[in-house]
């Protein structure tokens, strides 16, 4: 269904925006975020994630989880990831995040091209974190929250590199990795680090 036409069929109903960050990396976990708006207190400035500074998004990620009717991050760790792979593993975080909400919405809109079997209504929109405030939301919770997980894994395992690229397989990152091997955070599912693994 066209995204401005869900829209009005669903006007005055409690909508959950759902979006992830962390399919890319070698490393952590993938982190996902539900957020449902409050239209009586409007939030300025939401963007997709990945459009906005990181002072930008810090801030609009206190004001969202204060003036948002409901919101919960969730994730899936490198276990699952491993386990399940990367896809299920991602709608198994966004499920979590749709469940864990204060309120039930009416209709979920998942930011890509498919949807995780959720209780309610949902919708996949493609490019949806540029496009519904509810996404963009989200988004912004997931990475704000994902990169603060960074930080703290770049100081347990130094070397990587990893508050920098925030385990993305940059050049740096490759090197670093084939130097000082894969550690417990690392997706063996993941061919670089699966690679290591085969060639030792």
């Amino acid at each position: 269904m066209q995204l401005e036409l869900l829209q009005q069929n669903y006007a005055g109903k409690r909508i959950a925006g759902v979006d992830e960050v962390g399919r890319g990396p070698l490393c952590g976990p993938v982190v996902t975020a539900a957020v449902i708006l409050d239209p009586q207190r409007p939030i300025l400035g939401l963007n997709d994630s990945k459009k906005l500074t990181e002072k930008k998004r810090e801030a609009l990620f206190v004001e969202i989880q204060e003036k948002a009717l409901a919101w919960c991050i969730a994730r899936a760790d490198v276990e699952e990831i491993d386990r399940l792979n990367i896809l299920h593993a991602t709608m198994l975080a966004m499920q979590r995040a749709v469940a864990g909400l204060s309120i039930t919405p009416d209709l979920a809109l998942i930011d890509g091209n498919r949807c995780p079997q959720l209780a309610m209504p949902s919708e996949a929109v493609v490019q949806g974190d540029g496009l519904v405030a509810e996404i963009s939301a989200a988004s912004i919770l997931a990475k704000v929250s994902r990169d603060r997980e960074m930080a703290e894994l770049d100081a347990q395992y130094p070397g990587y590199g990893i508050a920098r690229h925030k385990g993305y397989p940059t050049p740096a990152h490759l090197k670093a990795l084939q130097e000082l091997g894969p550690t417990a955070i690392y997706r063996r599912s993941f061919a670089p680090v699966r690679r290591f693994f085969e060639e030792s």
